[in-house]
């Protein structure tokens, strides 16, 4: 493989990857990136990340809602896709390796691993929905009694 020059703009985009959780897309990063490199551009920092991804540093994913996202944590896992709010987060649970000899008797070819990503509603999300028909109907009363000419 072809030695890369060291570059201050890419160590400076893997360490910002490096201590994120929340699985960025390139926009995240380089949004994050411009602060300390403003001139930097946002091609600058997908070519880095996919680099990151070809030098088995990060991984890339692929959630269905036209973003790639990036993850330090190489290691076998799988995700968490809100489609409520599109955040992606790690789940904590056991490898279902079996699952890969299963599959593998609907092929002919050799599976080396496989990727799987659960979708549904985030905590948050499901916390923000159960109280917000509370603070629309708060907000509603609180209308009509200024509306009607009532203080609280």
């Amino acid at each position: 493989m072809k030695t890369r020059k060291y570059s201050r703009q890419r160590e400076s985009i893997k360490r910002c990857l490096m201590q994120r959780t929340d699985h960025p897309t390139a926009d995240m990063i380089y949004s994050e990136i411009q602060k300390e490199y403003p001139n930097i551009s946002l091609g600058t920092v997908y070519r880095n990340l996919n680099l990151l991804v070809e030098l088995g540093e990060a991984s890339k994913l692929v959630c269905g809602d036209g973003y790639d996202r990036f993850d330090p944590d190489t290691k076998p896992h799988y995700h968490f896709v809100c489609r409520k709010c599109g955040a992606v987060s790690d789940l904590k649970m056991t490898l279902l390796k079996d699952l890969e000899h299963l599959a593998s008797v609907y092929t002919n070819g050799t599976i080396e691993g496989h990727f799987m990503l659960f979708y549904g509603t985030c905590e948050h999300c499901k916390s923000t929905a159960n109280t917000m028909p509370q603070k629309k109907a708060r907000k509603i009363q609180e209308s009509i009694k200024e509306f009607a000419g009532e203080s609280n």
